[in-house]
């Protein structure tokens, strides 16, 4: 009996009955002391309405062998209906139960108003270790017209955040919740979509045609989301766009809908009205430096000038009637900020130096701030003018000195100037050169977004996991990583010579295609084990406790196991004899101790 008893211990822990226990429900029962009863199967039956659709069938197979073994433990819940009874809390163990083959099943038969049956189930749902989430959002989304956010987590026993999160999940549309529902989308990058209205969300799933593709959606989230820690406006100005009102009181700011990004973090999700606050705020700014007689300088340098959007401030500052400069022709002065021991520690923290070390880069530290601090201070003085540096994505400004700086007439003047002047400034061939030049450089710009796109898709892929054999491509391409990155200037003449070919006049797209048409996996082979000797751990770390090591030592043997013998015979020879002398002299000692006792 007592063995019995402690199987059916055993079981209720593990067969996963414990944690369907009955919660009290939401409202006050009729039936103060039900009685357990036993009724027939037969006569249960679900309800069409239960708000849980999901049942995860080896699981519920786990349970019914459970249930055959040692019967339901927890009573089921019912009410009663013209034919029988129908089920309120127990639903998991009723198919359980017939998958077992039992005839009956215990049950308490309660009586609720129609209001409160559906409220008791989700309760009883919610509280369960395997709720769909897609389910479970759309069920706390139900409790949400009877509760407060922290009424329903102190009922589920969950945190707040955690309620407001799979509020927020339950904005998604059908299209997304599918791709949560079959595993394929995170649940973070469910509840970074619900964000956005229906609208943007049903733009989003069009242009993923059907297909999810989580490199895409991250992109598109990216770049409809904004911090608003990093705005170049007063996100709690209510007047700036009054019929969006302030940032910090939004709704689509994410720090108003629970911690979605992070503990308070301010995220924008409003793409419309971000960047219509920053335009408002940036063509405000014009107005104001031309009133103040200040000198507007964007942070654009001769290399970034024929970007779209420096393009635009440009022609906004032109527009206002004021001067446009680049950075590279000013001397730009910015206010010193004084330099502290906590500085300097962030500063150097990925060295490991000495606090005197750290002490001596303060004082350095110290006496540049007190040279810029006094430029700064004399910044009129010296014939420099107070000016604003505009960040041109941003519109992040910076309060600043500026002096245009004095050319000299050298050999580089006349493209200097070709590069300020307007187009229409330029005679014919100067154009071409201009048009050439831009041409060129957003080629460039674009080379780069495309391969950083191309890059970040693969690492989003399944591409690591293949099973297939490398491919010669493959091959080259990591033979050309492992000699450009890891095989050190000297190493390369001594062992390589010739790797790659030094043809100057060949593009790298055609270094690479002439060096994989000369490929020979020999070439591989030699990189690899090149590395391979060198990455061995000397010193302590030998090859009886350095895993690196060991594998060295195991795969060397089927190369040079008479070698590797004979050194080993060498050391095992010099150790027999050491301990052979231990071993006489620890006997001499122990006749002395013996010696000493008698």
């Amino acid at each position: 009996m007592e063995t019995q008893t402690k199987q059916r211990a055993t079981s209720k822990r593990n067969a996963d009955q414990s944690s369907k226990a009955e919660r009290p429900t939401p409202q006050k029962e009729r039936n103060s002391v039900p009685q357990i009863q036993m009724l027939e199967i037969g006569l249960v039956s679900p309800d069409p309405t239960q708000p849980r659709k999901t049942l995860d069938e080896q699981s519920l197979n786990h349970l019914a062998q459970s249930i055959a073994e040692h019967g339901v433990l927890q009573p089921i819940t019912v009410r009663k209906s013209d034919d029988g009874y129908i089920i309120i809390m127990g639903e998991r163990r009723f198919r359980a139960s017939k998958l077992a083959g039992l005839p009956t099943i215990p049950a308490m038969i309660r009586e609720y108003a129609g209001s409160e049956i559906l409220e008791v189930q989700i309760i009883e749902n919610l509280q369960r270790k395997d709720v769909e989430p897609t389910e479970e959002a759309e069920a706390i989304q139900f409790l949400l017209d009877r509760y407060e956010p922290v009424e329903i987590a102190k009922r589920l026993g969950r945190s707040e955040n955690y309620v407001r999160q799979r509020i927020k999940l339950a904005g998604l549309i059908e299209g997304f919740k599918a791709f949560v529902r079959n595993g394929e989308m995170t649940l973070s990058l469910g509840v970074a979509v619900a964000l956005f209205e229906p609208g943007e969300q049903q733009m989003l799933l069009e242009s993923l045609e059907g297909k999810f593709q989580e490199h895409r959606i991250k992109r598109m989230i990216e770049s409809r989301t904004f911090d608003l820690t990093k705005a170049g406006f007063d996100v709690t100005d209510k007047t700036l766009l009054p019929k969006a009102g302030a940032c910090v009181a939004c709704p689509f700011n994410a720090a108003n809908q629970g911690n979605l990004f992070g503990e308070g973090k301010m995220v924008c999700t409003r793409t419309s009205c971000f960047e219509n606050k920053k335009t408002k705020t940036f063509l405000q700014l014009l107005k104001r430096v031309k009133k103040e007689g200040l000198k507007l300088v964007p942070n654009i340098n001769k290399y970034w000038v024929d970007e779209e959007r420096n393009q635009w401030v440009m022609a906004q500052m032109e527009k206002e009637g004021l001067e446009v400069h680049l950075t590279n022709e000013f001397e730009i002065l910015k206010e010193p900020v004084e330099p502290t021991m906590k500085s300097i520690k962030e500063e150097h923290r990925h060295y490991e130096y000495t606090e005197e070390e750290l002490a001596e880069f303060l004082d350095e530290a110290l006496e540049s701030f007190t040279e810029e601090k006094e430029a700064w201070d004399k910044a009129v003085e010296n014939g420099f003018e107070k000016g604003i540096l505009l960040e041109t994505d941003t519109y992040l400004t910076q309060s600043i000195f500026v002096k245009v700086r004095e050319e000299t007439n050298n050999g580089s003047s006349g493209a200097k100037s070709l590069e300020k002047r307007k187009m229409a400034e330029c005679s014919p061939e100067e154009q071409i050169i201009k048009i050439h030049t831009r041409e060129l450089r957003k080629k460039q710009i674009e080379n780069n977004h495309q391969f950083k796109e191309v890059v970040d898709m693969i690492r989003e892929t399944n591409y690591i996991n293949r099973n297939k054999p490398l491919t010669t491509d493959e091959m080259v391409a990591i033979s050309i990583s492992l000699f450009e990155n890891n095989i050190g200037y000297y190493s390369q003449r001594e062992h390589f010579e010739g790797f790659i070919g030094e043809d100057s006049k060949l593009s790298r797209e055609e270094l690479v295609a002439r060096f994989k048409q000369n490929f020979k996996k020999e070439t591989f082979y030699k990189l690899i084990r090149f590395l391979l000797t060198r990455q061995v751990h000397l010193g302590e770390s030998n090859h009886t406790n350095d895993l690196t090591n060991q594998s060295f030592y195991v795969a060397m043997l089927s190369f040079y196991k008479k070698k590797i013998s004979a050194i080993e015979e060498t050391y095992a020879e010099s150790r027999q004899k050491r301990e052979a002398r231990i071993k006489e002299r620890i006997i001499v000692l122990e006749r002395q101790a013996k010696a000493i006792e008698d």
